[in-house]
Order: structure tokens, then sequence, then C-alpha cells
């Protein structure tokens, strides 16, 4: 009977030793030893560069032609907004360029009818030079004859009165020719306002075109579309998100090292990235951004315990090339382990060789 009293009492100390020793044992079995000393792991996530297909005009959505999931290369064309308006501009502006390029016909022929009218007033010059030479030849024999008496004074006065005559009517016909030149720059003018005119239709009907190309949302690289954002029939305002594509080619996983482990990996480092939900492959990556501030510690430390705290951002990329093998099985929001080598004499262990899926 005093024993039975005895086992009772102990009884609970038993018990919560027996409870202590299995939550010991359980945690330490749920340890993850890892490979040893010299390697260290940090938790992240897979992520890949995500891109949003997005208007540069408003305009209202005609078409979607790929769903959530789908495979895409660069330059496919992903969505088509109405194009009704810009094709009618663009009509506008090639009835504009094509009225520009008459406008042009006719000053060309405006400064071809200006040229001749040139060349006809400088004709008229030539007559009425010769015309004063004849005057004053004329009026040199007259002065002569005059004062030898065989001729009259009548005859002097009507030949000095013919010089003074071609003398005017060839200071009219320079003038003319000054006319005419002044004619043909001004059609020149008009025919380089012309030709602007034509230029800038042509400019106009390219920007347009441009616009109507910006109507036909294309992938800018490979990648598989994420989400819709928006719906068919759909008025978006410029730079409205339709599609959301992430870019398979370019795959991460960010993750956080103490302060003593971030200051020693370089970039380029090597890194094995293990998977959760795929545990049997160990994937290779290389340490591509290490932050040059600690995260979520506060800014100033005073002790070293403190400072043992610090926790530094690093991302670490996958092979491109690599990607590119296997962008079927490339999936983002994966959680997994970034192991690193804090000692590079350390060869990797077997658990961390690289093992690819087939």
């Amino acid at each position: 009977m005093i024993l039975s009293e005895k086992l009772k009492r102990s009884l609970p100390l038993v018990l919560a030793a027996a409870l202590a020793i299995g939550a010991y044992g359980a945690w330490r079995w749920s340890q993850d030893s890892g490979p040893g000393p010299g390697f260290m792991r940090g938790n992240g996530r897979i992520e890949a560069t995500e891109i949003d297909i997005a208007t540069r005009l408003p305009g209202r959505i005609d078409r979607i032609l790929v769903d959530e999931g789908d495979f895409v290369r660069a330059g496919q064309i992903l969505a088509l907004m109405n194009p009704d308006s810009l094709q009618a501009q663009i009509e506008e502006a090639a009835a504009r360029q094509h009225q520009a390029s008459h406008a042009v016909a006719a000053a060309q022929a405006q400064v071809a009818l200006r040229e001749s009218d040139v060349t006809t007033a400088q004709a008229v010059v030539k007559q009425r030079e010769s015309d004063l030479f004849a005057a004053r030849q004329r009026l040199n024999r007259s002065s002569t004859l005059a004062r030898q008496g065989a001729a009259s004074q009548q005859e002097l006065d009507d030949d000095q009165a013919r010089l003074r005559s071609a003398e005017a009517g060839l200071t009219a016909a320079r003038a003319q020719v000054l006319s005419a030149q002044a004619g043909v720059a001004a059609a020149r003018a008009d025919q380089i306002g012309a030709e602007s005119a034509v230029t800038a239709a042509a400019a106009t009907t390219a920007r347009i075109q441009a616009d109507l190309e910006d109507s036909r949302l294309k992938a800018p690289r490979d990648g598989r579309i994420q989400l819709r954002i928006a719906q068919p029939g759909e008025v978006l305002s410029a730079g409205g998100r339709v599609l959301n594509m992430l870019d398979l080619s370019d795959v991460t996983m960010t993750f956080f090292m103490p302060e003593a482990i971030a200051g020693r990996l370089a970039l380029g480092s090597e890194v094995r990235i293990v998977l959760d939900a795929a545990p049997e492959y160990v994937i290779p990556a290389e340490v591509a951004f290490v932050a040059s501030q600690a995260q979520f510690t506060p800014k100033t430390v005073e002790t070293a315990s403190e400072r043992q705290k610090l926790m530094f951002r690093i991302k670490a990329r996958i092979p491109r090339d690599l990607l590119q093998k296997h962008l079927e099985q490339v999936k983002t929001g994966l959680p997994g382990v970034a192991w690193v080598r804090t000692d590079a004499t350390q060869p990797w262990p077997a658990s961390l060789t690289i093992h690819l899926p087939g």
C-alpha cells in the first residue's frame, strides 16, 4: 500500500521526464543535420521575373489569344486591341500625304514657270540693250551730221528721245528680270514647304502605323502566361495591364544568411537548391546578388552578440541554359533550401551532388 502511494506520487514526474525525452528526441530527429561543417543553408522560394503585358495607348480589348498557363514565344501575338480608330487615322494621314505630294508637283510646275519668266525677261533685257546700242549709234551720227549742217535739229532731238526711251526700256527689262527671279525664289520656297508637308505626312503615317502595330500586344520574350488581368471588351487607359507573364529563363531563389557567412560569399559562388516538392533533385545555381545592408535588424548595433543577428539577403540564379532544357518543369513559388559552402576547399557531399530530372 505504501509502495503504491509512492508510485502514484512519482508517476507524474516519470511521465514528465518521458515526455521531455520524447520531445527532445523528436526535435533532434526533425533537425536536418545537413552535410556537416563547412556548409550552411537558407530557406527561400523559387521566383521568376514577372512581366506585365500592357497597352501603350488607351483603347478597347478586341481579343485575347492566350490562356493562363500557356507557354509563349518572343514576338508571339498575345492580345489585340480594337484597331478601328487607328485605321481611320492612318487612312486620313495617307490622304494628307497624297494631297501633299500633289502640292509638291504643283510647286515644281510653278518653279518651272517662274524660271521661264526669268529666261523671257533676260531675253527682253538683251533686246533692250540692242535697242539702246542702236539709239546711241544713231544719236552719234545725228550729232555729227548736225554739226556739219547735214541734219536738222529735229532729227537730232528725235534721236536723243529714242536714246532716253531705250535706256528706260532697258531699266524696265532689268527690273522685270529681278521680279521674275524673286518669283522663282518664292516658288522654290513653296516647293520646299510642300515637300516638308509630304515628309510630315509620311511621319504621321509611320507614327500611326507604329500605334497600329502596338495595338497587337506581343510577348517580349519566351515565358509562361501567369494571369489574365483584363478581358475582351474592357476599355483600358494607357498602360492598362492585360496579361502577366513569367520569364522562366530568369529564375532565382532569395534566402538569408548571417553576416559572417554573407560577408564571405562572392558573386558567382556555387549554390545547391533542394525543393521541398522534389527533395530527390539537387539544382545548381550561383550567387547573383548579396545585399549591401542587413535585413530586418536595427541599423545600429552595439555588441558582438547583436551583430551575429544581422541577416543579409542573397539571391541565387539558376543557369539559363539549364532552365531552357526544363521549361515544362519550372514552377515558381515553390519553397526549398539553398545550400552554400562556407569553406571553398570542402567538396560537395554526395547528398548535394547535382541531380536533375531526366
